[in-house]
């Protein structure tokens, strides 16, 4: 069986915190039941990629942490 589409409107989206108001490159991510869903900000009505949550904890895991 095929999942539903994802609504953009019916999730709660957050930026970046590396993502400033003037910067043109952002991406949002919203949180699902077992799942991370990721959008381009400028294009809120675009595609919507969706990780599960391992590979979202590996992504994470990957990510330098720069203080």
């Amino acid at each position: 069986m095929a999942e539903a589409p994802i609504s953009p409107v019916s999730l709660t989206w957050f930026k970046s915190s590396y993502s400033g108001a003037s910067t043109t490159e952002c991406v949002e991510s919203a949180r699902l039941s077992d799942a991370m869903a990721v959008r381009d900000s400028k294009i809120p009505d675009g595609p919507i990629l969706t990780f599960g949550g391992d590979s979202w904890r590996r992504f994470l895991a990957a990510v330098p942490i720069e203080m």
